[in-house]
């Protein structure tokens, strides 16, 4: 897996994750959520970002981020400016650690055991993709519903990609 196209993966969605609550029109809305509903978009915003800064800052780029799960489902009402400097401050972590990743360490098994399992840690790091990609997508259901906007964020088109030589 090249880290660099994981990178712009990445990016993408976080960035969306940022469009998706710029769209909502009532700053407080970002924390609600509907019946059979337990995150709100700003809470899932949050743990993406914990879970970014610890699997990949902390663990692969030895940041010395240290992960207040609760604190990422628990907090409310946080001005959306604080969550888009989150979001941010996340892209930066990835930016800094992705890109010096070696062939051998994501071949490498990864530093931590997850569930029981012991995963290569390219795979992890796909995994983290894609659990990134589900909660975009809780976002913008809610947001939809919530602010009764059925309007998409920009299309999430991968841009252009380097020539893998």
């Amino acid at each position: 897996m090249n880290p660099h196209l994981l990178l712009i993966l990445l990016k993408r969605d976080l960035q969306a994750f940022a469009s998706e609550l710029e769209l909502f029109s009532d700053e407080a809305a970002i924390w609600k959520t509907l019946p059979g509903v337990s995150n709100s978009a700003g809470n899932l915003t949050l743990h993406v970002c914990g879970n970014l800064q610890h699997f990949v800052g902390a663990m692969l780029g030895n940041t010395g981020y240290v992960r207040n799960r609760p604190a990422e489902f628990e907090s409310r009402d946080l001005p959306r400016t604080d969550v888009l400097a989150e979001v941010e401050k996340t892209v930066g972590v990835l930016e800094t650690v992705l890109p010096g990743l070696s062939a051998e360490t994501l071949s490498a098994t990864y530093p931590d055991v997850l569930g029981g399992l012991r995963l290569p840690t390219d795979l992890f790091l796909l995994h983290l993709s894609t659990h990134l990609s589900l909660h975009l997508g809780q976002v913008g259901y809610l947001r939809r519903i919530l602010t009764g906007d059925g309007a998409p964020t920009r299309p999430a088109v991968i841009p252009t990609l380097p020539n893998p030589a």
